[in-house]
């Protein structure tokens, strides 16, 4: 469950690295100067390889969840539809339930069922 959207999220930032054409075309579209670009693949590439690491994965789907709303917004600004809107919350809740998967704190911090007081 983790690894699509991770892989995804990795192209996406590697390609945000090397610049081509349609990645320009893309951001500047979406009200960003080029000159943004490089910097939003580092964070990107950042955010995802430390939710790949075990012991910082709470910490990279933090910081993955900030970055995913930051495309929710502008979307949103600039009127996409509602595909480009609702994708980033997709892959988003993707990437939290592979967390809750393989990390035993996660599932004991947010059990599936409600607790039971003992």
């Amino acid at each position: 469950m983790s690894g699509l959207p991770a892989l995804f999220l990795l192209f996406d930032g590697a390609m945000k690295l090397f610049k081509p054409p349609f990645v320009v075309e893309a951001t500047v579209k979406l009200g960003y100067p080029e000159s943004t670009i490089v910097g939003i693949g580092v964070v990107l590439l950042v955010s995802t390889v430390l939710y790949l690491v075990p012991r910082t994965a709470i910490l990279g789907a933090v910081l993955l969840t900030g970055y995913l709303g930051g495309a929710v917004a502008t979307h949103v600004r600039v009127e996409a539809g509602l595909f480009d809107i609702v994708f980033p919350v997709f892959f988003g809740a993707l990437l939290w339930g592979g967390l809750w998967l393989r990390d035993r704190r996660l599932q004991e911090l947010l059990p599936l069922r409600a607790g039971e007081t003992t």
